[in-house]
């Protein structure tokens, strides 16, 4: 259970950055006081606001079931790599060998940050 936990958090952000990311591009612009039906109808922003909100709940239920150095990195690298593939897919953002190595170097890293010597 703990590590679905973790991994609906992983989706929650990595969605959020995609929905935040899907509201800044025209014709949609950042939600503004003076254009309030703009604001409202921007619902990519107002959903992705929620999922990070979702994302925040489900880290700090993963943190009541895993140990804070295990959860934040796996966390963070999770939504590294899942931000990284979906700029690649919905939004056809470059997607260079770089990136890939640099995503295998973050697991790896997360790896090591969490395995436990016995």
């Amino acid at each position: 259970m703990k590590w679905l936990i973790l991994l609906l958090g992983i989706a929650s952000n990595a969605s959020a950055s995609v929905l935040v990311k899907l509201a800044m591009l025209p014709p949609r612009k950042f939600p503004s006081l003076s254009e309030p039906l703009q604001a409202l109808a921007n619902w990519p922003f107002w959903l992705g606001l929620g999922l990070y909100g979702m994302a925040f709940v489900l880290y700090a239920a993963a943190l009541a079931r895993l140990p804070l150095n295990v959860a934040h990195p796996i966390l963070t690298a999770g939504a590294i790599a899942a931000v990284a593939s979906a700029s690649a897919i919905f939004f056809r953002e470059p997607f260079y060998w770089t990136t890939i190595l640099g995503i295998l170097l973050v697991i790896s890293g997360v790896a090591l940050i969490t395995a436990r010597v016995t």
